[in-house]
């Protein structure tokens, strides 16, 4: 396993997410190609902990599967950025999700620990197992698909990008 230590800086260079929609605090492992586990602290002030719900915050599981995302994505953009080959900030994007189960609320003050493994690449094409869990138990697991943009050659109908 590759411990790293990947924070904000490096993270904004893959992701165009900024605040309050950047759900990864930091990446501390690994493996090009293979897994990656991020992390993110769970801050009171967050926009979405005072409507969901007041006077009992949780963390909503679209945003928990959010969060996954982006850390499958940064799992790509780090693995590419390693062999030189890292997409444009804004050239992943989620596409899809499976059998997604949320099994346990998440709070302010908690860890969230965010971990996605590359099943299969299928061209621009990206599916992956994630799971989200703190120190004391799962939360979510699942199944994502993400996908890189491809440049669009000139001479189509339009000449434009995507």
């Amino acid at each position: 396993m590759g411990d790293v230590d990947v924070g904000l800086d490096e993270i904004k260079r893959i992701l165009p997410h900024r605040s309050p929609f950047l759900f990864v605090d930091r990446v501390v492992e690994l493996e090009e190609n293979k897994r990656i586990l991020a992390l993110r602290e769970l801050r009171p002030e967050e926009p979405h902990f005072e409507g969901h719900f007041p006077g009992e915050a949780i963390m909503p599981g679209v945003l928990i599967t959010e969060a996954l995302a982006q850390t499958a994505g940064l799992l790509h953009g780090l693995s590419a950025m390693k062999s030189g080959k890292a997409p444009a900030p804004g050239q992943l994007f989620y596409l899809a999700r499976a059998d997604m189960k949320w099994t346990s609320p998440v709070r302010p003050g908690e860890t969230l620990m965010l971990e996605a493994r590359l099943v299969r690449s299928m061209g621009a094409l990206f599916a992956f197992r994630v799971r989200a869990f703190t120190r004391q138990r799962e939360v979510a697991a699942g199944s994502l698909t993400i996908a890189e943009a491809q440049e669009k050659k000139q001479g189509g109908p339009h000449g434009e990008r995507i």
